[in-house]
């Protein structure tokens, strides 16, 4: 049996974390490199890293932030936004980034995912896409419609047929992250995914309380959930 994941998502706005709802409202959290170091501590499976404003301000990502994360954290990094070109995805990975997301301009220019694929192997490279459910339609037939710039602008694109091509140029791993439950705390054990992007639960002022990654994967094991369990490395 597969081992399922749990992985924090930073949405990161000046070196700090933030927490939407729904892609709107987003409020200050945490300095990133904190945050990513108590969660590692706490035995998080994955951190992924987006510089959400990065595409919408037309400029390359945050590159000391990522660089600050990743010297606290050793599990898989995930890093995203104002990725346009295999120079960009170069100079993420020399930032000690493992895995390089790519979003709207995947959107734009579905040739960066081959192109990426190819120079740096199928394992680094993971298309994030924004979905909303919008009914089934002649051109969008699942019903599933795919957003881009931070979830401001609708595509036109069905959200299964892009995914399903994103594979076949390469994307190693798929991340579906949706709109419409964005930062609600719902979910976790429906669906057959391989892993959980999980932000809210873990640290959103908005909750009244948050969960630790350990109670987190008690609970989902009990649920069925396979899951690395939790180690209690106290002397």
């Amino acid at each position: 049996m597969l081992t399922k994941r749990l992985i924090a998502c930073f949405d990161v706005v000046d070196g700090r974390v933030t927490k939407a709802q729904q892609f709107q409202d987003n409020i200050d959290v945490a300095p990133a490199a904190e945050l990513a170091q108590r969660l590692y501590a706490d035995q998080i499976d994955e951190i992924v890293f987006y510089d959400i404003m990065a595409s919408a301000q037309n400029r390359p990502i945050d590159l000391d932030t990522v660089r600050e994360v990743a010297e606290h954290v050793f599990v898989p990094f995930t890093v995203g936004g104002g990725i346009r070109d295999l120079d960009d995805m170069f100079t993420v990975l020399k930032a000690w980034a493992e895995k390089i997301s790519v979003d709207s301009m995947a959107v734009r220019n579905p040739d960066i995912i081959r192109a990426g694929a190819e120079a740096f192997g199928t394992q680094c490279i993971v298309l994030s896409t924004q979905v909303k459910h919008v009914g089934p339609s002649a051109s969008i037939p699942s019903g599933y419609e795919v957003f881009i710039d931070g979830a401001r602008t609708a595509t036109g694109m069905d959200a299964i047929e892009w995914v399903r091509r994103g594979a076949d140029l390469g994307a190693g791993e798929i991340v579906v992250n949706s709109i419409d439950a964005d930062g609600t705390a719902a979910g976790l054990t429906d669906g057959g995914a391989s892993a959980a992007i999980i932000s809210s639960i873990l640290y959103s002022p908005r909750l009244a309380r948050n969960v630790g990654v350990r109670e987190l994967k008690t609970g989902l094991g009990e649920r069925g959930v396979h899951l690395r369990p939790w180690v209690d490395d106290t002397p």
